[in-house]
């Protein structure tokens, strides 16, 4: 009989054959989807979050993690109906234009999609117009920027311009993150807030949309 536990810990040290072996005995044995994907897939993640936080994981590890927790959740979803898929938010991000650096931004997206956000990750090089674009498509609860270089970091303040004029600011949370930034540029260019890590990204958000 396999368990959440064993499932949790599967996923902490990032073992891929046995979170998808697990998962399928928990599947067959009539365990409600739900449970496994919260109590166990969610479970472990969740220690991983907490972990990487204080340093004691680091992001190799959390990717791989992260990469075992996504492949449990892939089994379970075709039993779960969209509607019953539990959301705490639906979260787009995406690197700014003239930036190609995305393991940060990526690494953000499992942290928030292991606390049950829906995560809509449009890629790098992403121009204020193909955002604007793609926020009036998705609407998601936050839009979510990073940028690398300090370059390409200006980019934040003429997207959300940009939302401005097209009358989609007040719809969406913008957050941004990345290395060259501070609380004091996402506040000049107008952001909801900045996250220096992918763990202040998750605690940012849920205060955001509290």
């Amino acid at each position: 009989m396999a368990n959440f536990e064993e499932l949790s810990k599967s996923v902490i040290s990032g073992n891929l054959a046995k979170v998808k072996k697990i998962t399928q005995t928990l599947i067959d044995e009539g365990v409600s989807p739900l449970d496994i994907i919260n109590q166990g897939l969610i479970g472990g993640m969740s220690v991983v979050g907490a972990r990487f936080k204080n340093g004691e994981m680091f992001v190799p590890e959390v990717l791989v993690a992260a990469r075992s927790m996504t492949a449990g959740i892939e089994l379970v979803k075709p039993l779960i109906s969209a509607e019953n898929m539990p959301s705490a938010g639906k979260v787009m991000l995406g690197t700014v234009k003239g930036d190609l650096h995305d393991i940060g931004k990526n690494l953000v997206g499992m942290m928030l999609e292991s606390r049950g956000y829906s995560i809509i990750n449009v890629g790098m090089d992403v121009s204020p117009e193909k955002f604007v674009q793609l926020l009036k498509e998705h609407k998601p609860d936050v839009l979510g920027m990073c940028a690398l270089l300090t370059t390409t970091m200006l980019h934040m303040k003429d997207t959300i311009e940009l939302m401005k004029e097209e009358g989609i600011r007040d719809q969406v949370k913008v957050i941004v993150g990345g290395a060259p930034l501070s609380q004091d540029f996402a506040d000049e260019c107008g952001a909801d807030g900045y996250a220096q890590d992918a763990g202040s990204a998750v605690d940012l958000c849920n205060r955001l949309l509290a």
